[in-house]
Formats: C-alpha cells, sequence, structure tokens
C-alpha cells in the first residue's frame, strides 16, 4: 500500500535512468548546458562537436567544483562529508515484491473482487488523487481509514475481513524486500565510521513492525515516520525531527530517497543535502563512497 507515484514506478517496467550529470543537472545542482545557435553568425559554435566539447568543460568544472565540495566538508567532519544518512523506506529501502494491483486483486478474488488488475490499478490512481477529508495527512496513527478508502475504491470491495487480510499482508516481510542486497554491510560500515542512520518515511505505523519483520530495524538509530510526527514529505518537519532525533544539524545531514519533490526538495527545505536515489547514487555502496565510507 505504498504511495501511487512509487508503485507506479514499480508496476511499470524498470529501467536505469542516467544520472542527472548526463542529463543537463549534476547532482545538488543545475547545469546549464550551453547550444549551438546555427542562426547566430560566424562567431557562434556551429558544430555539434564544438557544443559537447564545451558541454564538456562545463561538465568537468562542475565536477572539480563538487569535488573540492566534499573535500571541504571531509576536512570539517573527519574524513567524511556527512554525520548523518537519512534514508526513504519505499522505493529506496524496500519495494512491493509483487505489484500492488496483482496483490489486491488475488486477496480479493475469494471476497468477489472481480476487477482486472488495470481495472484496479487506475481505479487506485483515482482515489489517491482524490482529496483526502479536511486534512493533508494520509498516514495518521495505522493509517486504516485511509486505507480503507483505497482499497474499497480500488477493487469495489467493502468487506471488512477483506480489508484486514490485505492491510495485514502489507506488514510482513512476504510483501517486501530489500532494494539493495548489500545494504546491511553498507550501514554496519557507516555506523563504524560514526555516521548517524535514520528513516525517513511517509508511512503510517506499521513501518516499525515492518522493519522488524525484514530484520533491518536495528541497522538505524532512529525512525521518523509521518504517521507520528503528523508531518508527509516534503513538509520539512519531518526532516527536522529526524535531525532530533539523531542530534544533528540539518547542514550535517544527507537525505537519500527516490521522489525528487518529496525527498530531494523537502530535505533541502529543510537544509539538508539530498541525492536522488537512482539518479545521483544508484546503490548504498554508492551513498556511503559518496560519504567518505570505503566498504
Amino acid at each position: 500500500m505504498a504511495t501511487w507515484t512509487k508503485i507506479g514506478r514499480i508496476l511499470s517496467s524498470v529501467t536505469h535512468k542516467k544520472p542527472d550529470f548526463l542529463s543537463g543537472s549534476c547532482c545538488n545542482g543545475v547545469v546549464s548546458k550551453i547550444r549551438a545557435d546555427p542562426f547566430a553568425g560566424i562567431g557562434s559554435f556551429s558544430s555539434s562537436a564544438s557544443a559537447a566539447s564545451l558541454d564538456s568543460e562545463v561538465l568537468g568544472s562542475r565536477w572539480v567544483g563538487l569535488k573540492d565540495y566534499e573535500e571541504y566538508r571531509k576536512a570539517l567532519y573527519g574524513g567524511i562529508t556527512h554525520k548523518a544518512l537519512f534514508v526513504d523506506a519505499v522505493g529506496t529501502l524496500v519495494v512491493p515484491s509483487q505489484p500492488m494491483a496483482q496483490i489486491y486483486r488475488e486477496i480479493g478474488e475469494k471476497y468477489g473482487v472481480r476487477y482486472s488488475e488495470g481495472e484496479i490499478l487506475n481505479r487506485y490512481r483515482r482515489a489517491y488523487e482524490q482529496p483526502w477529508g479536511k486534512s493533508r495527512l494520509r498516514y495518521v496513527d495505522d493509517g486504516r481509514p485511509f486505507w480503507q478508502y483505497i482499497v474499497s475504491s480500488s477493487t469495489g470491495c467493502s468487506d471488512s475481513q477483506y480489508f484486514e487480510e490485505l492491510y495485514n499482508y502489507y506488514t510482513t516481510e512476504k510483501a517486501w524486500h530489500l532494494c539493495d542486497p548489500n545494504a546491511e554491510e553498507v550501514f554496519k560500515a557507516l555506523r563504524k565510521a560514526g555516521v548517524k542512520l535514520a528513516v525517513v518515511s511517509n508511512f503510517d505505523t506499521r513501518l516499525r513492525p515492518l522493519l522488524r519483520a525484514l530484520n533491518c530495524d536495528n541497522w538505524f538509530d532512529a525512525v521518523a515516520v509521518s504517521a507520528e510526527v503528523a508531518a508527509e514529505k516534503p513538509n520539512p518537519t519531518i526532516f527536522l525531527k529526524a535531525c532530533e532525533l539523531l542530534g544533528v544539524e540539518p547542514e550535517d545531514a544527507v537525505h537519500v530517497g527516490d521522489d525528487r519533490r518529496n525527498d530531494i526538495w523537502g530535505a533541502r527545505d529543510a537544509g539538508c543535502d539530498a541525492w536522488l536515489w537512482g539518479s545521483d547514487v544508484y546503490s548504498f555502496k554508492q551513498v556511503a563512497q559518496r560519504i567518505g565510507v570505503q566498504v
């Protein structure tokens, strides 16, 4: 029962996005790509080779600046760039093991659900996009009222037993698996190097038992979950709460997540650094290396 934006990505065919620096942006900054103007006369860069050469120079200078910045931070923090790492849950730390619509249909068949997976998916989208009550918070406490609305809207079935079976399924290790099989090794190395770790997630109160079920709750020093903080990403409040839990200042922390709006913009609004999963970094080993910890 993850958010639609994340479920949609999981349901789609998996593709590896090229790093931002290859498409015009560079990590935490933006590279303004200089293009040739074919109508600017003899003095313009009229050949693609010239433009490519200039692009390389611009990108190269950006990378020099990035490396200088990272070296500066390492000098400040004793060899590492950040004192704390925040990790998003769904889509970064964990992903659903099966498509949401498939599970809704399979469990729902014995309760009379007859919609196809495609129909369930479309109905889920419409339901998730609707305003939720008077509050912008979807995940309050255990999130049951919100998810009851989503399930019944998606499947046309309001059977309470169906909802409970589906709801409880998403608290088990059967429903989820880790994005990165090397995550445990990396997180242990980070903590050994003195980096504090926290999960920062838009989720209901099932997140903690889910982390326990996946045997990864002890990897982290703190968990900041929206249902407990009463603030959902991109609201900076949830990131500031994570800073408070770890005893660090926002500028000491970097957040890694797969949603540009919620994870990147939200973290930066709170004063934290941020890296986009699947673009700036592709594995937790890469995260550790950028922080300055070898695994």
